[in-house]
């Protein structure tokens, strides 16, 4: 004889439910299974569309952005350092050298923009600015610089510009002991920015530094004396700075220090003012001064000598009143990136 089984009683207030489901209900009852994103494939001919990255300030992920930021600086001139090269051309008596010159000047960056190829066949030495959110790895953004400076000389955008000073050899990749040059500090906000001049060495030589007083000048250390030894520098350069220049200049500081506060100023856009009125007029006098002196486009004569002025100044000590210039030649070759939180990278020029 079989027992009965008792009765299961229900909770109060919910329907008795049987203990057992058939298969095809518990499948039923499953949660569905989430699809997994599929990566989109490129169109033909274009490069795979970029993947988000866990660190946007990685250096996996800045060695991108800075190498693209490489291609930007090498090969397109900013916008209002052309529109100062086409000013300065009307500037020029039609049928003159310096107006043929500075056709050449222009008509060479519309051929290096549209072909994504270097503006100048001395690709410079790469300095770089970086202003990093708190928190983000030094390390990783120096070891990014260098892997980039890899990458755009290995993609044709820099050419192999490193010597190692010890052996003399060129290691063919761009980069060395010192090469690329990184400053990196701590800036405000979440987002990176990033800011890459590429300086030649013909504009580099030309660079000077001076101590005031300066017996030969008649320069004493006051803004008159610093004036004195920035058109003397300026003069100095003729065509082997590849004129029309921009000047950056800085009086002050050490000697190590006002080169790098003089070269800084070379990030500024031509057509801005500076904070400082006194400064401000000193950068207007010296412009205006410096193309009297006819030297004109690659020192062959004319109108335009100078494209801009750029002045800076730091403290100093009492026994030292250095002034240091920093000459970029016509081909100013700048770009800048902010780097989002999200990954997203802005470029500017």
């Amino acid at each position: 004889m079989v027992k009965s089984k008792k009765p299961v009683k229900a909770a109060a207030g919910k329907p008795r439910q049987s203990a057992k489901k058939k298969p095809a209900a518990r499948a039923a009852a499953r949660p569905a299974p989430k699809a997994k994103p599929v990566a989109k494939k490129a169109a033909p001919g274009k490069p795979a569309p970029a993947t988000p990255t866990a660190d946007p300030f990685g250096e996996r992920a800045l060695t991108a952005v800075f190498t693209e930021l490489f291609r930007r600086a090498a090969t397109a001139i900013p916008p209002d350092v052309l529109a100062a090269l086409e000013k300065a051309r009307e500037r020029e008596e039609s049928g003159s050298v310096a107006r043929d010159t500075f056709d050449v000047l222009i008509e060479n960056t519309r051929l290096a923009r549209e072909d994504s190829r270097p503006i100048c066949q001395d690709t410079g030495m790469p300095f770089f600015e970086v202003a990093v959110p708190r928190g983000a790895s030094l390390g990783a953004i120096e070891r990014a610089a260098v892997a980039a400076t890899r990458a755009a000389t290995k993609a044709g955008y820099l050419r192999p510009n490193s010597v190692d000073s010890l052996t003399n050899k060129n290691p063919g990749d761009g980069a060395g002991r010192g090469m690329p040059i990184v400053h990196v500090h701590e800036g405000k906000g979440k987002t990176l920015s990033a800011h890459l001049i590429l300086k030649g060495g013909g504009c580099e030589n030309v660079g000077s530094q001076s101590a005031l007083p300066n017996v030969d000048l008649g320069a004493d250390r006051d803004l008159e004396g610093v004036k004195k030894v920035v058109l003397e520098a300026i003069f100095n350069a003729q065509g082997k700075g590849c004129a029309p220049g921009v000047i950056g200049f800085c009086f002050g500081g050490d000697r190590a220090n006002g080169y790098n506060e003089a070269k800084r100023q070379l990030f500024r856009k031509l057509d801005d003012a500076n904070a400082e009125p006194a400064i401000a007029a000193m950068e207007a006098e010296l412009l205006e001064k410096g193309n009297l002196l006819g030297i004109g486009p690659m020192g062959y004569g004319g109108k335009t000598t100078l494209l801009g002025v750029k002045g800076s100044y730091l403290a100093r000590l009492p026994a030292s009143y250095f002034v240091s210039v920093s000459y970029m030649c016509w081909a100013t070759r700048r770009a800048g990136v902010d780097v989002l939180p999200s990954g997203k990278a802005v470029y500017s020029q």
